[in-house]
């Protein structure tokens, strides 16, 4: 009898296996590991080893990492350009759909493989990292989560499948933090909307082909007068400006969008009316999980450059993880990346067990991020004024840490969501 088989996240599988096919040190290997129905536990029940599933997955991603993006990494932050090619093909290797159902085109894995694979990616290159986290928490999850059965195979079943990149369009010139100010319109007129405003910050802003739009359609009802939009990028009146010029993850493509009576369709809201700002919150609270993983991965990047150095770098006679300043320094960033690790981990483990993961979700990015920022710094000094230069790739990851504190909720908005759970009655 033929094995039955079915797609994977890296090409064809056999019932109950899955074969990984990727390419290390110009060889290419295939893993063949079960498939991701028991991936997903209860946390009463989690085990802090990780299965022989997400290793795959993260061995992975983590060889595309090194083998593809590395040898370019440095090229594309100072052209400020977008990794086009890398992302198509992150996306055929079921990156960019990660968590989506397999009957719309998704790897169908749980979000521990998901963090898993952006803490690699991220080592290398966060640029390319933030692109793969809008679209799968923000845009392919919004989507499969609260979309129509028509959005998800209109919409979704591209999305996932690396085809086509989304965009998630929520902060404004005057809304950033405060996500109730939506200058953005969307005038009801029967059977569509007319969409009119200003996004800023928007990650994939120039590359996207859909954009999920938050607006306001109803002033007098403040934030239960808003609604998700599904906005096409060749829809009349959609007008994408210019590139910004950024600190860090400046290979990311992140513009401003301006709206002018585009009319959308009513068939492209996203749940019921005035639903729009209670679908970005919670689909925020999901994508923090992937920026922490994002900051987490940052910071164990570095602390794995600095590591390396210090065994070969020589001072006073000797190797300079030798002296106990640079050996404490290291045992420092150690235990605090794997904090950040263990708390990243358990919010991926309470999503994937249908559990409550707000607060765990925004303390993980609350203290991943503060880890990044903290640990990149150290990187560049334990590599003294090598770290200064952009051949060891440190100080560009001490550039990237920074936006991992304000963007998908800043860490003085993550302190407002811990402080209202952790005072509740």
């Amino acid at each position: 009898m033929v094995p039955k088989t079915r797609k994977g996240l890296f090409g064809p599988c056999i019932y109950n296996s899955v074969v990984f096919n990727f390419i290390s040190n110009g060889q290419r290997h295939l893993i063949f590991a079960p498939i991701w129905s028991n991936f997903s536990k209860s946390i009463k029940e989690m085990n802090l080893e990780l299965t022989e599933e997400h290793i795959a997955v993260r061995d992975a991603a983590r060889d595309f990492a090194q083998n593809v993006l590395k040898p370019t990494v440095i090229d594309r932050d100072n052209e400020q350009r977008f990794a086009t090619d890398e992302i198509t093909e992150l996306g055929a290797l079921g990156f960019m759909g990660m968590m989506v159902d397999e009957r719309y085109g998704g790897s169908g894995m749980d979000t521990v493989s998901y963090a898993l694979a952006m803490e690699e990616i991220s080592k290398v290159d966060a640029s390319v990292s933030v692109c793969m986290s809008v679209n799968n928490s923000l845009v392919c999850y919004g989507l499969q989560a609260h979309g129509t059965e028509e959005q998800k195979e209109k919409y979704l079943r591209p999305l996932a499948s690396g085809q086509k990149i989304g965009a998630f369009c929520l902060s404004e010139p005057e809304a950033g933090s405060d996500a109730t100010s939506q200058a953005t319109t969307a005038i009801d007129c029967g059977d569509h909307y007319l969409l009119n405003g200003t996004k800023n910050w928007i990650t994939n802003g120039g590359c996207a082909g859909t954009y999920l739009v938050i607006a306001q359609t109803d002033v007098e009802k403040g934030h239960r007068g808003i609604n998700a939009l599904i906005v096409e990028r060749d829809m009349p009146g959609f007008i994408v400006g210019a590139k910004e010029d950024k600190m860090g993850i400046r290979g990311s493509d992140t513009h401003t969008l301006m709206f002018q009576d585009v009319k959308v369709p009513k068939t492209n809201r996203i749940g019921e009316d005035g639903f729009g700002f209670k679908f970005a919150m919670k689909t925020l609270s999901g994508g923090r999980i992937g920026i922490a993983a994002q900051a987490l991965g940052i910071a164990s990047g570095a602390y794995e450059l600095a590591l390396a150095y210090s065994k070969e770098r020589k001072a006073f006679g000797k190797t300079i993880n030798k002296h106990q300043a640079i050996a404490f320094k290291l045992a420092d960033m150690a235990t605090q990346i794997e904090a950040a690790r263990l708390m990243v981990m358990k919010a991926a483990a309470l999503k994937d067990a249908g559990e409550d993961y707000d607060l765990a979700s925004s303390m993980a990015k609350l203290y991943a991020s503060e880890v990044a920022m903290t640990q990149t710094v150290e990187a560049v000094q334990v590599h003294g004024g090598y770290g200064f230069v952009k051949e060891y790739h440190v100080e560009r990851l001490m550039r990237d840490a920074k936006i991992t504190q304000i963007y998908e909720g800043t860490s003085e908005v993550q302190k407002i969501v811990i402080s209202r759970s952790i005072l509740k009655d």
